[in-house]
This record gives structure tokens, C-alpha cells and sequence, in this order.
């Protein structure tokens, strides 16, 4: 049986389909050690959204910070609240696709559902007990995963995907996620439907809804209050 033989051109474009297609599959990587973050852009590149600092300026203060360390103060309409510790806090992050957050609940208290547009975070109790939760996109017809979480229990929240954690026990909790992006976003899907600026046309969320215009009208004079 005579072998089949391909065109080089056509051995090349296919070469570069694939190469093309895994460099995009995912961030690109550093190509350096580090990249601090810096506002001074007097002798700095532009990396990845941020100006990087001459690495021979560098300091350990910039891979470093003690927010996580301290309560976050729980005293809020939703009972909880959350510490970010990304690039704009820890300039040593740029470039290094990470970010941290400390999540602080009271009693009944909840992070209310929101996504994270680009990152995916997991999720680790270090006190108290958790249930948490995420939904899959309208392809995978809108599926609920949840979970009760102890002291110990890490849960992972896929990209992208609303999610929320409620505290179902008697006591304050307290959890530490880990997110795969130096900046991963949040947007809380309440705040953005029912307190954006300017307020979405009252008929648009009455038909998606499907409700009166008064509670839509309702809905849109809270206070949508942010605990992120």
C-alpha cells in the first residue's frame, strides 16, 4: 500500500493550527522571574496590564502583605465580607496568574452569588461550616452543584460559574480562597441586575423575570450593598 504523501505548505498550517490552538488555550506564561507592579512608568514595561519595576528595585515588601491576617468586619446587610489580596495589594503578583482572598461570615451570613470572569477559585473552611454552591452555563442546562463544607474541606468553583457560600452554623466561619488570576474580577449577580448605573430599563428585567414592573421597581431601590 503506497503511502500518502502531504503537501509541505499543508504539513506547515497545520503545524501552526495546533501550535496557535495550545498557545491560547490558556495565559500566557512570564518570561521572567518576576514582574512588580508599578504606577511609575518612567523606565517600566507593560506586561499584562500592570508596569513592571526594574527587577533590581524589587523588595521582599512586594511579594508580601498581612491583610488576610486581620477579621473582616461581618456588620453588613449580607453578613459577610471579603479580603482581597490581588495585584493591586501584593505588586509581585503581575504576571503570576494567583490571587488570595480571606472570607469572613457571621452567623447565617452570606457571599451572595457571583462569578468570577477570570479565574477559578478554590475554596478551603478554616473555621465553621460552609454550604456552597455553583451553576452550570444554559448548555448544561443550569445545574446545581453544593456541598457542605467543614473545618478542612476545600471545594472548587469552575471559571466563570455563579457561585455562593452561606454559613450554616452557629458561629462565625471563615474560609481562605485561592483564585487563579493576579486580577480575578467579581461581579454579584444582584448588584449588577438590580443596582447598575444606570438602572437597566425597568421592561427588560420585568420580561426576563418574569414579574410585574413593580417589583422590578422595587428591587431597584435597595441598596445593593458590596461586601467585596
Amino acid at each position: 500500500m503506497k503511502g500518502v504523501h502531504f503537501p509541505v505548505t499543508a504539513v506547515a498550517l497545520l503545524v501552526l493550527a495546533v501550535a496557535t490552538l495550545l498557545a491560547s488555550a490558556s495565559d500566557p506564561s512570564p518570561l521572567q522571574d518576576f514582574c512588580v507592579a508599578i504606577n511609575n512608568t518612567d523606565s517600566a514595561v507593560f506586561v499584562n496590564g500592570k508596569f513592571c519595576k526594574n527587577p533590581k528595585l524589587a523588595s521582599a515588601n512586594d511579594f508580601f502583605s498581612d491583610k488576610l491576617r486581620y477579621p473582616g468586619n461581618t456588620s453588613n446587610p449580607v453578613g459577610s465580607i471579603v479580603t482581597a489580596a490581588n495585584v493591586d495589594d501584593i505588586p509581585g503578583l503581575n504576571t503570576l496568574g494567583i490571587s488570595f482572598a480571606r472570607v469572613d461570615f457571621a452567623p447565617n451570613g452570606l457571599n451572595p452569588p457571583h462569578t468570577h470572569p477570570r479565574a477559578t477559585e478554590i475554596l478551603i473552611v478554616l473555621e465553621g461550616s460552609l454550604y456552597v454552591g455553583f451553576v452550570t452555563s444554559n448548555g448544561d442546562g443550569n445545574r446545581l452543584f453544593t456541598k457542605v463544607l467543614y473545618k478542612g474541606d476545600v471545594f472548587v468553583f469552575p471559571i466563570g460559574l455563579i457561585h455562593f457560600q452561606l454559613n450554616v452554623g452557629k458561629t462565625n466561619a471563615l474560609a481562605i480562597a485561592g483564585l487563579s488570576s493576579q486580577n480575578p474580577g467579581v461581579i454579584t449577580i444582584a448588584n449588577a441586575v438590580f443596582g447598575s448605573n444606570p438602572p437597566i430599563n425597568p421592561d427588560v428585567l420585568a420580561k426576563a423575570f418574569q414579574v410585574d414592573d413593580n417589583v422590578v421597581a422595587y428591587l431597584q431601590k435597595q441598596f445593593w450593598y458590596n461586601n467585596s
